[in-house]
């Protein structure tokens, strides 16, 4: 690498370290080559994009958030090199629009995740995700449709939009009361 890769580098990382969530995917686009989609938020600035990150695409209204990691190869390979001189497995990721990727997710190469679609925390996929669904766990599997999620999270629901903290916090903490009242009604 040299001296002008490494200040442009550099240069970059501190513009990602001062972005905000939104426009901070430009910036992932313009230094790793990645393909993102209009209006994607990235929540933390420790994600990884893997040692190929141009093979990543990234749809319109994503979110991801801290920790995601993108493996875009299969490093297993390297036992076989000595058999296969230069053997590498590689592969693309195809993230689609109104995408949720929770925290410490792990993607991995050769996967496509459709449209519509909430990946759980901690979760790694390694199969692709049908469109309109919410997948979860270690390897990631659907357990539900977007449809029957919205259902759920709809009776769980606190709605506040007060951006004050101390109001947010109030309304968040009498919310939540309210439910567990409700919950010890219907167990008795």
């Amino acid at each position: 690498m040299d001296l002008r890769s490494v200040i442009r580098s550099l240069y970059y990382k501190w513009l990602i370290y001062k972005a905000d969530s939104y426009t901070v995917g430009k910036l992932f686009s313009k230094l790793y080559g990645i393909k993102i989609g209009e209006n994607s938020r990235f929540t933390g600035k420790k994600i990884s994009f893997g040692s190929e990150p141009f093979l990543i695409e990234i749809g319109d209204n994503v979110t991801i958030t801290p920790g995601v990691k993108f493996q875009t190869h299969d490093g297993g390979v390297a036992l076989f090199r000595k058999e296969y001189p230069g053997m590498n497995v590689y592969g693309k990721i195809k993230i689609g629009n109104n995408v949720f990727i929770g925290e410490d997710a792990m993607i991995m190469y050769g996967v496509t995740i459709g449209d519509n679609v909430v990946i759980g925390a901690r979760s790694v996929v390694t199969h692709d995700v049908a469109p309109n669904s919410l997948a979860v766990g270690v390897p990631a599997r659907v357990i539900k449709s977007l449809d029957e999620y919205r259902k759920s999270s709809l009776e769980k629901a606190l709605f506040i939009t007060e951006t004050n903290n101390a109001e947010r916090k109030n309304k968040i903490i009498t919310g939540l009361s309210a439910k567990e009242q409700v919950s010890l009604k219907n167990k008795r």
